[in-house]
């Protein structure tokens, strides 16, 4: 019989592990992911956290509450930097957690929680504990967690992007706030970003969708160019700035002042403002720029 209880879903995995076996080889690579998910492991369970399963080199584990979730995953980054074997071997661990309803089916767990937290520790980069905001409310002083706001995500599923936190586990906290009576985020001006395109205008915010361009019918801008891919690149609000990604064949170049960048299967953050050339350089005679400017609504 299923469950729908209020859990804490955690998700942490080796980072670089790839390289990890490609140095070592495969017998003592495994050996090595092993010792550190039963270590990760150990630490779930000193905080009465369950393991759910382990994928690979990533352990999935639940906590009955917010709490226990935040506290393990700092002591597992610890237990990470702290024991010789792994230090030798430069092991490095990502984790992301939420907070939420999930469904307990048998000897697993699903719902939306586990999504949520999967894209949290999607989002994690090496040594790095992400945590949806929402995780982080109600948590004393007490408890000694120490977070900071870094933004919002998208997550699939979501109309809206989450706020997210990077909770804190090194020693050296400067300039981190640590979670008093209740976590406070403060109010920050809504960030927008203007577009102008042949007499066209478009404004995004961080709550928009991702804005997409290409040749082909159905982006939000349709370029009609033989320099233009079908797919071409797409502008989206991610982790506190508007990003521009490119993946297309030429490339995209962006010019700020009279600094001008390829940015070529690759991702820019924009700043400022400028202009973007879609397929060739600023210079070709007849190119078509793409106007934005970032500000404050």
């Amino acid at each position: 019989m299923s469950a729908s209880p209020p859990l804490t879903i955690l998700f942490a995995d080796v980072s670089g592990s790839t390289k990890l076996f490609e140095v070592r080889g495969n017998v003592q690579a495994r050996a090595i992911i092993a010792a550190v998910l039963n270590a990760l492991h150990e630490v779930a369970q000193r905080h009465g956290g369950t393991l759910v399963k382990t994928i690979g080199d990533e352990i999935m584990c639940t906590f009955p509450g917010a709490v226990q979730g935040l506290l393990a995953s700092t002591d597992m980054q610890r237990r990470i930097k702290s024991e010789p074997a792994f230090v030798e071997d430069n092991i490095g661990i990502r984790i992301g957690l939420h907070h939420g309803e999930a469904l307990v089916e048998e000897n697993d767990v699903y719902g939306d929680a586990v999504n949520v937290a999967a894209r949290m520790a999607a989002l994690a980069k090496r040594d790095q504990i992400v945590a949806t905001a929402t995780t982080a409310m109600n948590i004393t002083s007490a408890a000694g967690v120490r977070v900071r706001s870094v933004g919002t995500a998208r997550v699939a599923g979501k109309l809206l992007p989450i706020e997210i936190v990077d909770v804190m586990w090194q020693e050296d906290v400067s300039h981190v706030t640590t979670v008093q009576r209740v976590v406070q985020f403060a109010k920050t001006e809504r960030v927008m970003l203007s577009l102008r395109y042949l007499g066209r205008e478009f404004r995004l915010d961080e709550l928009s969708e991702p804005f997409t361009l290409g040749r082909e019918e159905g982006h939000s801008l349709t370029i009609d160019s033989d320099w233009v891919s079908r797919d071409h690149a797409m502008i989206e609000w991610k982790r506190g700035h508007f990003v521009l990604s490119d993946r297309s064949t030429n490339g995209t170049w962006v010019k700020i002042g009279n600094e001008e960048l390829l940015v070529h299967r690759d991702a820019f953050h924009l700043r400022r403002s400028g202009t973007i050339s879609l397929g060739q350089a600023h210079a070709a005679e007849d190119v078509a720029l793409l106007h934005f400017e970032c500000g404050s609504a």
